[in-house]
């Protein structure tokens, strides 16, 4: 794999039952299994392929509150507060530091976008900074060139996608957790109408409650059940360069390209948007879900290529529970970069920040972004099949409120005070409209 990533050691033996069984070892995944754990349940955690190997990898690194929208700004100021709190707790490192966010612009609707979104995180409490065009310039001065305008947003920080997930896993089998790579879950079994086992690759696991976290597999595996989901995937491709580049801000984001500071020294750099749709059955299927969002941020978006239908995540077969399934096929999603994107990118931040010539490319890789059509993750109990908790469809936000996600599924799970209003996310939405209702970040 290209998107570089810490390999674990996992649990040898499935177990022949437990309290819960988390679907998919992802930055959401290995939260919710660690979260129960802490609460004293048996969790058993299976992962068709490696523990983070696919978008939790492959990402920014970004945990933000910072332009938000209103549904996610809840959660995103509690993750933050659990990224920390996760470090003490396990012992674990999964790079995280409040190192700050960074951006800046010469566009003056963008700026008051910006100062708009500010005056309302004033009223939830959170503290961003409106640069003008001296103060930008001046905590911008590894560009070389005076701008206009920018925001800083203290309290906010980053985590290393290549470290995290298998920080986490680690800390859930310490708990007495298992995890279990290379193997797949083909299905659910039932009784009396709700969950009674998770039916893997290498055997069945008694339990009452399964938690689907599988990101862009999600739709395909809620199809087996009888559950519609619409979910949209986007391939984006970013690289990262070695370390030898001095005084760059650690986090900064302009139109042109984002570059993020890994535990290694290096950046991963990247083109906020510029995402390929490859199309795929399940695309057609619910184009019609997904118009508003067409609509929103069709600026944003380029026609791709086959890499959805090779990947099979898509399908809109059916698959049996006693054979292998496309997760099986395919254990770990790596679409390919796309060239002309690597190369433009590359392009972009040496122009914008003449200290990474001093660097050299490392890796280049890309991701499927799994996006629901409100761009609105969804968590929650589906009303199809009491004892399935759908926790999918992060829309590009799931690594930074990883940890706050997977603490409220353990609240819905035990039946605890939710650590936010989990209305917003809950996947009824969807059986009635979530028509125009996208996403306003």
């Amino acid at each position: 794999m290209p998107a570089p990533l810490q390999q674990i050691t996992t649990s040898p033996e499935l177990p022949k039952s437990a309290d819960a069984v988390i679907i998919g070892g992802g930055i959401v995944g290995v939260f919710a299994a660690y979260y129960l754990a802490r609460r004293g349940l048996k969790v058993a955690l299976v992962e068709k392929g490696l523990v983070g190997a696919e978008q939790s990898s492959r990402n920014w690194g970004w945990c933000r509150q910072q332009n938000r929208d209103a549904r996610e700004l809840p959660i995103s100021t509690q993750s933050l507060t659990l990224w920390e709190r996760f470090a003490a707790e396990s012992g674990e490192d999964t790079g995280f530091r409040r190192c700050g966010l960074f951006y800046l612009s010469d566009n003056e609707a963008e700026i008051a976008g910006w100062a708009r979104w500010r005056d309302f995180a004033i009223t939830a409490g959170v503290t961003t900074h409106m640069l003008s065009a001296d103060e930008a310039s001046n905590r911008g001065r590894a560009t070389g060139k005076r701008w206009k305008g920018g925001v800083f947003s203290p309290t906010d920080g980053t985590a290393d996608p290549s470290m995290a997930a298998p920080a986490v896993a680690r800390a859930l089998m310490k708990l007495g957790g298992t995890v279990h790579q290379n193997c797949a879950a083909r299905g659910l079994e039932t009784e009396g109408g709700r969950v009674s086992a998770v039916v893997t690759e290498k055997g069945t696991i008694r339990t009452k409650t399964a938690i689907m976290s599988g990101g862009a597999w999600a739709s395909s595996f809620c199809r087996q059940l009888g559950i519609r989901f619409p979910q949209a995937a986007v391939r984006s491709s970013i690289l990262s360069v070695t370390a030898g580049a001095e005084g760059l801000p650690d986090a900064l984001h302009t139109k042109a390209v984002s570059v993020t500071r890994r535990s290694n020294g290096g950046y991963t750099l990247a083109i906020s948007g510029l995402g390929r749709i490859d199309p795929t059955a399940q695309q057609m299927r619910f184009a019609r879900e997904f118009v508003p969002m067409f609509l929103k941020r069709w600026r944003s978006l380029r026609p791709g290529g086959l890499e959805g239908i090779r990947g099979g995540h898509e399908t809109l077969k059916h698959w049996r529970l006693d054979a292998p399934t496309p997760m099986e096929r395919v254990r770990i999603l790596d679409p390919k970069p796309n060239a002309a994107a690597i190369r433009e990118t590359h392009k972009r931040a040496l122009e914008l920040l003449p200290a990474l010539r001093k660097t050299q490319i490392s890796a280049a890789w890309a991701g499927f972004i799994d996006s629901t059509s409100d761009g609105v993750p969804a968590i929650g109990e589906t009303s199809e099949l009491p004892g399935f908790i759908l926790a999918a469809g992060f829309s590009g936000h799931g690594f930074g409120i990883g940890p706050g996600a997977g603490h409220l599924i353990a609240d819905i799970v035990t039946g605890s005070t939710p650590i936010v209003d989990p209305a917003p996310y809950h996947p009824s939405r969807f059986l009635d409209s979530s028509w125009g209702k996208v996403a306003d970040f």
